[in-house]
Formats: structure tokens, sequence, C-alpha cells
């Protein structure tokens, strides 16, 4: 992948390739980007770019990297047991399925991932193995006498004990080896370990660079492409999702419409509870980051709800799918409950990521959801 296939960030390309240039390449590097800004893609161009550039054989070498198939060119990201890999799952017995996907979905989330190797209904991990696993690849010299790369996806996944193994390893590796640690989060990186990373910050990307990626990539009119571009909010993995209407978001809006609908009839009817305790149920068996992502989902539900209501019609991109109409649901979101909707619901996240019981979680959420629905808007 060369940096000229990136979608937008030129002063981040710019930047690499100048330091990269006058020998100022750090040994540990930390992308901080949100889902669909290009960080991955970015982490591979990168690496190619150091393994090709200062080759003797350039051509040769960009034909290894863009089929990820470089000797000098490692991967470690989050894997769990499947239907083939029973245990001790380490990416190594991911990797046709890794590039694979890497080729189709260059700037997809964890969930595509875990969704491409068929384990949605479960977190993936890097664990203490994957770290054993980077640790002996990485104390043999580089086959082509250049530089080695480790490119480590969504490390926010690892383990303590994984970031324990890989710590003195990070902070002295061998001579000319480069560690590309990639996050959505940064905050759940351990800091020992992001203190010894030089990170560079990834912005969401510009709508213009989402507009003619999609119309000259995807052939999409100019019109469609601009109205995605806007529902996609700078991640452009979500505009490839708007763009095949993905039927999951349907899937969501039946969810959500089903929890609102029943929050509301809750507030003093106990028969209706059960309802909601059934709902949590259903949501509950399905796997955390599809927990995760519905939740995120509501969030947004909610903020564009509240858009309307205060009547910035020209925020609002959420069109529903079903025959729930938003106009008639805004009202009931307001700056008198907004702050304490988000602030559950990004708490539910936070406890369904750390393995908290998912039917507890939810069904607190919704009794909780059955109370701020019906709470007034202070005037002034």
């Amino acid at each position: 992948m060369l940096f000229n296939q990136i979608i937008g960030q030129e002063h981040i390309k710019n930047h690499l390739k100048k330091s990269a240039e006058n020998g100022r390449v750090p040994h540990a590097q930390l992308f901080v980007g949100k889902e669909g800004s290009g960080t991955l893609p970015m982490a591979i161009a990168y690496a190619q770019f150091l393994l090709c550039n200062f080759s003797t054989d350039a051509d040769a070498c960009n034909l290894k990297c863009n089929k990820l198939q470089h000797p000098d060119l490692h991967f470690a990201f989050p894997v769990t047991t499947n239907d083939v890999v029973k245990k001790h799952p380490v990416s190594n017995l991911f990797l046709e399925d890794w590039r694979d996907f890497v080729e189709n979905q260059p700037y997809g989330s964890l969930f595509n991932w875990l969704q491409h190797i068929g384990v949605e209904n479960k977190q993936g991990l890097i664990n203490v193995d994957e770290a054993e696993d980077v640790v002996k690849k990485l104390k043999l010299k580089s086959f082509e006498g250049g530089f080695k790369v480790m490119i480590i996806w969504m490390a926010e996944k690892m383990n303590i004990a994984a970031a324990n193994k890989l710590l003195k390893l990070i902070e002295e590796p061998p001579e000319k080896t480069v560690f590309i640690l990639i996050t959505e989060n940064e905050e759940q990186i351990i800091n020992t370990i992001k203190s010894r990373c030089q990170a560079l910050h990834f912005p969401v990307l510009a709508e213009q660079d989402i507009i003619n990626t999609l119309i000259v990539n995807h052939q999409v009119e100019d019109n469609k492409a601009a109205n995605i571009a806007h529902q996609a909010e700078g991640n452009f993995n979500k505009a490839l999702h708007l763009l095949h209407n993905d039927s999951s978001d349907l899937v969501f809006e039946e969810w959500f419409i089903a929890w609102i609908r029943t929050a509301f009839k809750a507030k003093g009817n106990a028969t209706v509870v059960q309802q909601l305790i059934s709902w949590s149920d259903t949501i509950a068996k399905t796997g955390r980051e599809t927990q995760k992502r519905f939740l995120e989902y509501c969030l947004q539900f909610f903020r564009q709800a509240l858009l309307m209501n205060y009547k910035s019609d020209q925020l609002v991109f959420m069109e529903t799918k079903t025959n729930f109409q938003l106009s008639k649901f805004a009202p009931f979101v307001h700056s008198g409950n907004i702050l304490e909707i988000e602030k559950e619901i990004s708490e539910a996240i936070y406890h369904i990521e750390r393995n908290g019981n998912a039917k507890i979680i939810l069904l607190d959420l919704s009794m909780k959801l059955t109370r701020f629905l019906h709470k007034k808007e202070e005037k002034l």
C-alpha cells in the first residue's frame, strides 16, 4: 500500500516521509485515530516506505509489501478461537484471513475483523502467546538487511501479561526495528507502553476527501457522495457501510425502537418491566462487540434527536429505515435528560468492554431510561 492510496491526511504523510528520508525514525510509534480515519493503511504505507525506499530491489520489495508477504513486515492483531483455531490463538494462524481483510476493508473496524473470521460474538484479544511470538520474530535478523517493522493493530486490546512481555522489547528493540502501535483509544493502553512511544494523532477525514474517494473509486454520484460523506462524520468505514446499506443498521434500529417504546411505557407499569427484561436478554445473547456497537448507535440516535428538537435540522443526517419518525421522538430528548442518557450509555459500554454481565448492565440502563424519558425540560 502506497501513500498515494491513502485518503487525505496529507500532513501526516509528509511528516512520515520527511522524517524517514532524514533518518529520524522513532523505534516505537503510536498511531492514534478514530475508526475509519486511516491509521492502519497509513501504518502499512509507512512500513512499505521504510522497507522499500532504501531497498536495492524496490520493485520486488513493493510487490511483496502489496501482498503483505514481505518477510520483514510483521503484524499482531486481536484474535480469538473459532471453528478452525481451537486453542492458543495468535495472529500467525490468521494471516491469510488478515491479508484478505486488509485488501478488502483497509479502513475496517475491529467488529468487521471479528465478523470476517466468524467470531463477532466474542471479544478479540492480543494475549501473552502473541507477545511471545512477537519477541521470537523480532530477535531474528532482518531477512533483507534493512528495517524490520512490527504493526500492532488495536493495541488497546493487549492484556496486561502481553503488554508486560513486550515492554522491554519496545523500550530497547534490536537495531533497525520499528514498532507501530495503532489504537482508537489511547487511554486504554498502559502508561508504561504509551510513555515509550512517540504518538501521532490522526484527525477524522475531511468530508471533501471522502466525497472525492466515493466519486473516483466507487463511481458514486456527486449528490449521493456528499450526503454519505456528511453522515459518515469523518469515518470512511462508515461511509462504505452507508453506501452498501449494511443490514445491521436496520436490526439496530428495530432494537432501539422496541427499547424506547417499552421504556416509555414501563414507568409505573410493572407488567411492562418484564418486556424490558426480555429485551435485555435478547441483546445480551449477542456478542460484546455487537452490544458495544449497538449502544454507540443508540448514542448517535439520541444526539440526532436532540439536534432536531433544537431546530438544527442542517446537522441531522439520520434517516430511519422503518416507519419510526425521528421528529415525533425528538421532543423527549432535551437539555434536561441528554447528559444523563449519554453518561449512562457510555458507562454501559465501559462495563461491557470489561466483561460485565450484559443482562444486568442492559437492564439497569433500561430502568434508568424509563425515568430519563419522562423528565421535563427546565424552562429558563
